[in-house]
């Protein structure tokens, strides 16, 4: 499984079938899931499958997915997944969720900025990518405070619930992010 990552307010850690209703709390909240590429949950059930999709798939060494927990008492508020780990090109994608009743408060910001320390770090990547809808602003703001820099513009790169999005790419280099540190 995953390592385990700390930071000043929150812990990166393995998902676990203790996490289920927390992660259908986020995933089934159609705000929090306004701008994502799949909608929002309607059943634990999907809770407990992401779970165990996201356990599989570590295997392959291309995806690992954390929940975002409270430090203090190790309740999930959130996600935070590097995945598309490409070892050959040193490169992958970074992605995150946050329940909405912790949004604002800079939560996102440190557990996105503590993934990037260990992709950057132990993972040897020299490149993170971020694909966000145009209009999810707040996402947008974070990275951008992280150092991320828009890139491209992708028209109708999604369908989602019906409707037809565009995607922006955002990208980081390590040495971008060493020169912040």
């Amino acid at each position: 499984s995953p390592p385990i990552l700390e930071s000043t307010r929150i812990r990166l850690r393995p998902l676990d079938g203790g996490d289920v209703d927390a992660i259908f709390g986020v995933f089934g909240d159609p705000d929090v899931m306004r701008y994502w590429t799949f909608p929002a949950f309607r059943e634990r059930a999907q809770a407990e499958g992401l779970i165990e999709e996201v356990r599989q798939r570590f295997a392959t060494r291309t995806f690992v997915q954390w929940g975002i927990a409270r430090r203090e008492d190790g309740v999930v508020l959130g996600t935070c997944s590097l995945f598309r780990i490409e070892p050959v090109h040193r490169r992958a994608e970074i992605g995150f969720a946050l329940r909405r009743g912790d949004w604002g408060r800079g939560l996102a910001g440190e557990a996105v900025a503590t993934a990037l320390e260990f992709a950057f770090g132990p993972l040897d990547l020299i490149r993170i990518e971020a694909d966000v809808d145009p209009r999810n602003d707040r996402s947008i703001r974070l990275l951008e405070r992280l150092g991320f820099q828009r890139e491209g513009y992708l028209r109708n790169r999604y369908i989602v619930a019906g409707e037809i999005q565009d995607t922006l790419f955002l990208g980081l280099l390590r040495d971008e992010w060493s020169a912040r540190r």
